[in-house]
């Protein structure tokens, strides 16, 4: 007799064995995040107060003639949030590749999800 775990079980390595590496990073980028009780990207919502918690996919500089802005791009397995930090060039441990959960306020940019001035914490390297 099969039972209802066996056959979740074997969904999962089915799944496992079809799904694209891009498929199987984000599925683990949403478990991470829920486990730190955090908000799904994709959830956030204009105005609200959040903490989100994922990958940084991209981080750059933007020279302004009155305020230089570091923006990196935190990816959550759902959706993308701009994290903005104004007046400053580089900040040490921001960089692709990075786990991080950040807290703040959700404002959009540019039909975008951005969070200025994030407060964040830095996971250890993997």
């Amino acid at each position: 007799m099969v039972t209802e775990e066996r056959v979740s079980a074997l969904r999962r390595l089915v799944r496992r064995w079809t799904a694209s590496e891009a498929e199987l990073d984000a599925e683990e980028l949403r478990r991470e995040a829920a486990e730190h009780g955090c908000t799904p990207c994709g959830k956030a919502r204009r105005g609200e107060l959040v903490a989100v918690s994922g990958r940084l996919r991209t981080v750059c500089y933007t020279p302004r003639t009155n305020l230089p802005t570091l923006e990196a791009d935190l990816y959550d397995g759902t959706d993308v949030v701009t994290l903005v930090w104004l007046g400053r060039r580089h900040i040490a441990g921001i960089e692709p590749g990075r786990q991080l959960t950040a807290r703040g306020r959700i404002a959009v940019r540019d039909d975008r999800k951005v969070i200025y001035n994030p407060y964040y914490e830095l996971e250890a390297p993997r």
